[in-house]
């Protein structure tokens, strides 16, 4: 039997009575009808001994008035929800609710004896207790959902452990995180004030925590709050260069963190928000590049994508995956993921399931330097859109093996092109890079070669044939958190204590996220007629070391104190900047400000595809100078830096 009472203490039956941070309503519901009980009960008594007042006038005994004023009371807060909020959370709309639903109460019966009166001269209820019921009840029941919220108040800003926060922003905002904040008992944060910037109103108090200005006073006045902590919303960090204006706090080893997008902050979604606060985590590295919001037409995505069979080859990669998400946005027919790697492929596909349970996915484990292998896909699926991501693309290692590059780069992307051409595919859209412009690498010439290779295809055809495949070509620089980039790779030094390596203080890159360029891509293919270019603008370039420091920052480090930074020269292929333009070329702006064609030089395919072919043959013996000779020849401005292929430029 005791074990029978254990088991059901522990269940459900319980489980909101013995949590003192919520109360079920039912409770609440009950705790309001006993407190309309007693303001019944003053009433009454106030109105007897005040107002002298003489019960034999009523029809009904004075204790059916009150079962009759209780069971009105009940129905109204039933109408109007009284019960349903969070009591921790309650609002001004909570207390209009009560006061509505009380009057509602009070002046029913109140007209109810004006009818009676008038038909008999008597009455049911007693008007003076109502009305002085109204004013009671309405006190009590407001007056005890603010002695609750105050006091889960006080105790979440008296609870052991929490750490004192102040909000950058006084806008809506900012002021949803702080009262989010004060009536989480949960959060391990307590806001002791706001900061204030030049786009905000300056005022003295908010919710009664005080305003600072963000000036240079602002780091004496955080360390004495001992403040370690900034909150900033998401939409803040919209309206500010990050990178600039977050900056004092940084160098001054103060963490920046961020909460999730809020849809809305409307007083009544408290409780949503409340679950959202929970997640309050430090910004990532993104977040402070200076990275303007991409916008893309959707409707010309739509066109192109909706109800076509879509084939993405590299589509387990950090490009690959996120272009098969953003297609499986516009409904295509059938997503075609083509991968070599198998592992990462099965959990891309747990993924897509999870997030695109309506979707088709076909699964082809094939590689696409192998065109048997290749065509037993393109017979099977007939894709129709195409998006080729499968490359090798690390520039030390393709300097160790440039006939890999060429087999994976230049004969894979030659295989795709002309098979896409061969099973008519509407567009096939081929992933390129910076690294493409004046190459010093083979990683970079190799992607040149393929883009060559597609524009010249696509001349020679489309001379003779208006409907033939659209080849379209994307480059953009480097991508925040594809896999083998600098940012996880200096989270892992950072991780394990350092020191973080930069192969020169002076390298700069241009950076974009996997979604940004995914966007860009998706929009580009919408753009081309064939044979373009598109460029994409990757804003202002990032100093790698500047990175290197944001990131041990974020980390709550300081660099050169707690970690250090490490230089080691520049490595086989690496040059101090990317050119995402040959100067030679120049460009002509699209319909999306971000995107941009440049034209390039034309070449014949004919010779070109002779010279390809020769150097496919070439990678396929393994003989790498001579490779790497043939490179240089398709692409003469191909001059290898800081590579033992420097003495083919002599």
């Amino acid at each position: 039997m005791k074990k029978r009472l254990s088991e059901i203490q522990r269940s459900d039956i319980f489980s909101h009575v013995t949590n003192l941070t919520y109360l079920p309503k039912w409770g609440v519901l009950l705790i309001d009808l006993l407190l309309t009980l007693i303001a019944y009960v003053i009433s009454y008594l106030i109105s007897y001994n005040l107002i002298h007042l003489n019960p034999t006038k009523c029809i009904i005994p004075i204790w059916q008035q009150a079962i009759v004023m209780m069971g009105m009371q009940l129905l109204s807060f039933w109408i109007f929800h009284t019960y349903s909020g969070i009591l921790r959370f309650s609002t001004f709309v909570d207390a209009t609710k009560i006061t509505i639903s009380v009057l509602v109460a009070g002046l029913l019966p109140a007209a109810t004896n004006s009818i009676v009166r008038y038909l008999s001269g008597q009455i049911m209820l007693l008007n003076s207790v109502i009305y002085t019921y109204i004013f009671v009840a309405i006190v009590l029941l407001i007056s005890w959902r603010i002695t609750i919220k105050l006091s889960f108040e006080y105790m979440s800003h008296h609870a052991p452990g929490t750490r004192p926060v102040m909000i950058y922003g006084t806008q809506s905002a900012g002021l949803a995180i702080a009262k989010m904040l004060n009536s989480s008992m949960d959060s391990q944060y307590r806001p002791v004030g706001f900061i204030a910037d030049a786009e905000d109103n300056v005022k003295h108090e908010l919710l009664g925590l005080k305003v600072y200005s963000k000036d240079d006073y602002i780091v004496r006045i955080l360390k004495a709050k001992q403040v370690e902590d900034i909150i900033i919303s998401p939409l803040k960090m919209k309206h500010i260069n990050p990178a600039k204006d977050l900056s004092i706090f940084l160098d001054n080893n103060i963490h920046i963190l961020t909460t999730p997008y809020f849809s809305d902050f409307r007083e009544d979604s408290n409780e949503e928000m409340a679950k959202k606060i929970g997640s309050i985590e430090a910004i990532k590295v993104e977040d402070l590049l200076e990275r303007p919001e991409i916008h893309i037409n959707t409707d010309n995505v739509r066109h192109v994508i909706t109800d076509k069979v879509v084939l993405v080859t590299g589509a387990a990669g950090s490009i690959g995956s996120e272009i098969v998400r953003q297609v499986s946005k516009y409904d295509p027919r059938l997503v075609v993921l083509a991968e070599i790697a198998e592992s990462p492929l099965h959990d891309l596909s747990l993924d897509l399931n999870k997030l695109y349970p309506h979707m088709h996915y076909a699964h082809v484990i094939t590689d696409v330097r192998n065109r048997d292998m290749l065509r037993e896909t393109f017979e099977e699926y007939h894709p129709q859109v195409i998006f080729h991501a499968a490359a090798y693309k690390h520039v030390p290692l393709m300097e160790e093996y440039p006939t890999q590059a060429i087999l994976a780069n230049v004969l894979g992307t030659k295989n795709v092109a002309d098979l896409a051409v061969e099973y008519k595919a509407e567009r096939f859209v081929m992933i390129s890079t910076d690294k493409a412009v004046n190459p010093t690498n083979i990683m970079g010439a190799s992607k040149r070669i393929a883009e060559i290779y597609v524009q010249s295809l696509f001349r020679k055809l489309s001379a003779t044939d208006k409907n033939v495949t659209k080849f379209i070509t994307t480059r953009f620089g480097n991508v925040l958190g594809s896999n083998g980039s600098v940012v996880p790779f200096f989270k892992k030094q950072i991780a394990a204590g350092g020191p973080v390596t930069v192969t020169h203080p002076d390298i700069i890159r241009y950076f974009m996220t996997i979604p940004e360029a995914s966007c860009l891509v998706l929009e580009a293919s919408t753009l081309g007629n064939g044979g373009e270019i598109f460029c994409f603008d990757m804003g202002a370039p990032v100093k790698i070391a500047d990175l290197a420091k944001n990131m041990i920052r974020l980390a709550g480090f300081q660099p050169g104190r707690d970690i250090e930074i490490v230089y080691t020269g520049l490595r086989p292929g690496e040059k101090l900047y990317e050119e995402l333009l040959n100067q030679k070329e120049l460009t002509m702006p699209t319909t999306n400000e971000k995107i941009m064609i440049a034209n390039v030089r034309e070449n014949d395919y004919d010779t070109m595809a002779s010279l390809i072919n020769e150097l496919i043959i070439s990678a396929q013996k393994g003989l790498a100078f001579p490779t790497v000779k043939l490179m240089k020849r398709i692409v003469p401005e191909f001059k290898s830096r800081n590579s033992i292929y420097e003495q083919l430029d002599k």
